[in-house]
């Protein structure tokens, strides 16, 4: 009988290579076939990491309707950052000269930093109210610099939150059209408050009978994860009666803790409750003990409440 042919997954890879059904020496937990082995490039899984306020960046982009905030170059030109621009413009150049970015485009590559700068180099190169034209940039690939190359990493980044887009116009005249294009985008505002005292902690009114609390935090997942269940299993995860955990979403390599909120009481009312959750949660991060059964359940029910938003 002839002897049996080993399989090629059975074949050991040469040295310095990687077995392709091991785990990916990355971290991601996937197989290195399915991830830096698959030949393909690899998404940028905290795009803005190294920005200030990388956790307001992510906000921005994921979960606040209208909102801006300045940027400065390295060249010391000031950029007004919007959450989103009319029809979706990644950027546009004001008659005055202003510059204008939007973080929420209609499509990304995988890398989103990539995007926003290359849609910012366009503009910074733009005449004064010209149309900005970046080239290909979101899924056909970008091919521009990045914003941690462009902007001044010292520089303070302040959020405003807007209750309408009326800073679309910033005082110029609109003809009827455009003034009913405004007025329906305003009308799909999200009523959204920036809790003061907090980072990245926004809460937001749905509908008339629905209220929540969405904080962006800055901790990796796991360490999060492990305080989030050691609050819950003490009973501690909540922002006060008639609240509760609702669950997080995964945005830009950030975790996003949701609460439910009683929808009449008023969003800057919720700056104080969130407050002395910080203050437990800081406590529960400093903890360095394996975690109980009951916190092991507990977390479990955590991840069973996340969904990642693509």
């Amino acid at each position: 009988m002839a002897p049996r042919k080993r399989s090629a997954a059975a074949v050991a890879p040469a040295a310095g290579e990687v077995n392709p059904k091991a785990p990916c020496p990355c971290g991601s937990g996937r197989r290195y076939k399915h991830c830096h082995g698959s030949g393909y490039a690899q998404p940028v899984l905290r795009p803005f990491e190294g920005l200030p306020a990388e956790v307001d960046w992510v906000a921005l982009r994921e979960l606040v309707p209208a909102a801006t905030a300045t940027l400065t170059t390295t060249d010391s030109r000031s950029v007004t950052l919007a959450s989103v621009l009319p029809g979706g413009t990644p950027a546009l150049v004001r008659a005055n000269g202003e510059i204008l970015l939007g973080v929420q485009l209609a499509t990304s590559s995988d890398d989103v930093s990539r995007d926003l700068g290359t849609a910012l180099a366009a503009a910074l190169e733009a005449p004064a109210g010209a149309p900005v034209d970046p080239g290909p940039i979101g899924g056909a690939g970008s091919a521009g610099p990045r914003l941690q190359e462009l902007l001044d990493l010292s520089a303070p980044f302040e959020v405003t939150v807007h209750d309408d887009f009326e800073f679309w116009l910033e005082g110029a005249q609109v003809d009827p059209a455009a003034r009913a294009g405004l007025q329906h985008a305003n009308e799909m505002v999200m009523p959204t408050v920036r809790l003061a005292g907090l980072e990245a902690a926004y809460w937001c009114r749905p509908s008339d009978d629905r209220a929540h609390v969405r904080w962006v935090r800055p901790e990796p997942e796991e360490q999060l994860l492990d305080a989030l269940a050691r609050l819950r299993a003490a009973e501690q995860l909540t922002l006060g009666e008639g609240t509760r955990y609702a669950g997080a979403f995964r945005a830009l390599g950030l975790l996003v803790p949701v609460w439910d909120v009683p929808a009449e009481t008023p969003g800057a009312d919720w700056a104080g409750p969130s407050a002395e959750l910080q203050t437990r949660l800081e406590a529960a991060l400093a903890v360095t003990e394996p975690l109980t059964a009951d916190e092991r359940r507990a977390r479990a029910g955590l991840l069973s409440r996340q969904v990642t938003l693509r």
